[in-house]
């Protein structure tokens, strides 16, 4: 007897448990309506007979933008990851995972892990399946180990991929590094950016010496067209006084220093990187927060005998006093 209540119990449960039909299959229970409609401002299904709300806190599974126009609905409509094109099929394709696992965590048949193994190799095969594809993708994964070592934004290696794009069309990679190319248009993208990068700290991180990447470079100016702004030193002063330590009130100052070098054409073919060396040094001494021409030049990966040079020059010109 206890038994079967027990089992009339769990039918009982099982039955509660099913899902109910929807409002909009089954009509209003009053009077017999079919025809219902939602409200997605309140959540709720009303039948447009009689009036009455069927349904209540009805989940909206919509998008959560809004859209006013059908150009901004087209637009903002999405699927899926957005596109970059820092991957090689812009991320548009579809990756079978390596784990034998359904959705649910559990672990799939023998017969069925064969045909996903099968579907997993033509995969591949087709993700990759011409010279320019295993060329971008190549490309992307050097992107990848470059812009990660340098700390550069995800905007400046986007349009790092994008020159990279123009150069295969311009069958510029041909005959050449695939590593000095890439090199070449993070470099390029950074200027573009003002994002302060030197070359010699790309040609280091990118195992290319300096001289084939200016080359690279200087192809890339010429064959695409491009018109770099010039490198500035105040762009490097943040950078800079961040490994430093130093304060944004030294920072502050180094700035002025520039700007006034800058004003009496002090700057004009001297290297933006020794410049911003030479004010934060003359900045540390004057803030109180000083630092060492060894330090300073570690930073900027230049010589002590640019950060004196620079530093003795705008104290003359600009008639700074420093407290050595």
């Amino acid at each position: 007897m206890a038994n079967e209540t027990r089992t009339a119990h769990q039918q009982s449960r099982v039955r509660d448990l099913r899902p109910r039909p929807k409002p909009e299959t089954i009509g209003c229970p009053d009077c017999g309506n079919k025809d219902v409609t939602r409200d997605p401002a309140r959540g709720e299904v009303i039948c447009t007979n009689c009036g009455l709300v069927l349904d209540s806190h009805v989940i909206d599974t919509g998008p959560e933008w809004r859209a006013f126009t059908s150009e901004e609905r087209d637009r903002r409509a999405r699927v899926g990851s957005p596109m970059s094109y820092t991957i090689h099929d812009k991320g548009l394709s579809t990756t079978i995972d390596w784990r034998d696992r359904d959705a649910h965590g559990r672990k799939l048949a023998p017969s069925l892990r064969a045909q996903i193994y099968r579907l997993r190799k033509w995969q591949v095969r087709t993700r990759v399946h011409s010279s320019i594809d295993r060329n971008l993708a190549r490309a992307m994964s050097e992107l990848d180990r470059i812009t990660s070592q340098l700390s550069i934004p995800r905007p400046v290696k986007e349009a790092a991929a994008i020159l990279y794009r123009r150069a295969i069309e311009q069958r510029l990679v041909r005959g050449r590094s695939i590593e000095a190319i890439v090199a070449s248009c993070v470099y390029a993208a950074c200027r573009l950016r003002h994002v302060p990068r030197t070359l010699d700290e790309i040609a280091h991180h990118s195992r290319i010496n300096r001289k084939e990447l200016g080359r690279c470079y200087r192809l890339l100016l010429r064959k695409l067209d491009m018109r770099v702004p010039v490198a500035k030193a105040v762009d490097f002063i943040p950078r800079f006084a961040q490994a430093l330590e130093l304060s944004s009130r030294v920072q502050r100052r180094s700035a002025e220093i520039i700007e006034a070098a800058r004003a009496k054409n002090i700057t004009a073919g001297k290297d933006p990187t020794g410049l911003a060396a030479a004010s934060l040094y003359i900045a540390s001494i004057q803030e109180g927060e000083r630092r060492t021409q060894r330090e300073i030049a570690a930073v900027a990966r230049v010589t002590e005998v640019t950060v004196r040079n620079r530093y003795k020059e705008m104290v003359r010109e600009l008639a700074l006093e420093v407290d050595i």
